[in-house]
């Protein structure tokens, strides 16, 4: 195995990929958000602010920088899930199971961290915007993932 198919680098192509996966979520939940002229999700930043023990902020605009902080690493992050599955199966495969845990992680801990309603109490407009960015950051990850392991 050559220097750049190790795991260091492997994980750092990933780390990249999600960080472009995330981009493109932000842009297209921004964009639907503007669209139906609904405020932006807190759910993630309310669970990690829940798992870190933090009940307040100082201001609405802490709130929102650690709500940026926690998009932005969350999906970088998942992004180094993308890279370890593409050593082990295909690009598409690897896409597909990334999205599966990814929404599906989502879609257990939310609700059990009490910080969003069960899947099953969502209306069915909900259910397919929500599964359409998590297929964008997907999708976006793992374009991404394999422009960025073709140039090693």
């Amino acid at each position: 195995m050559s220097r750049s198919n190790g795991l260091v680098p492997t994980v750092g192509r990933g780390l990249a990929a999600g960080l472009a996966g995330t981009a493109a979520m932000t842009i297209s939940s921004t964009i639907e958000q503007k669209l139906r002229q609904r405020a932006p999700s807190t759910a993630p930043a309310d669970a990690a602010a829940k798992v870190l023990g933090i009940h307040s902020f100082p201001s609405d605009s802490a709130k929102n920088a650690f709500s940026n902080a926690v998009h932005w690493s969350y999906g970088t992050g998942w992004g180094a899930v993308r890279a370890l599955l593409g050593r082990k199966l295909s690009p598409g495969a690897a896409t597909a199971t990334h999205l599966a845990a990814l929404w599906g992680s989502e879609q257990v801990m939310l609700p059990a961290l009490e910080v969003a309603p069960p899947v099953t109490m969502w209306g069915r407009e909900e259910v397919a915007i929500d599964g359409f960015h998590h297929m964008v950051y997907a999708a976006a990850t793992g374009i991404s993932y394999e422009l960025l392991s073709s140039r090693r």
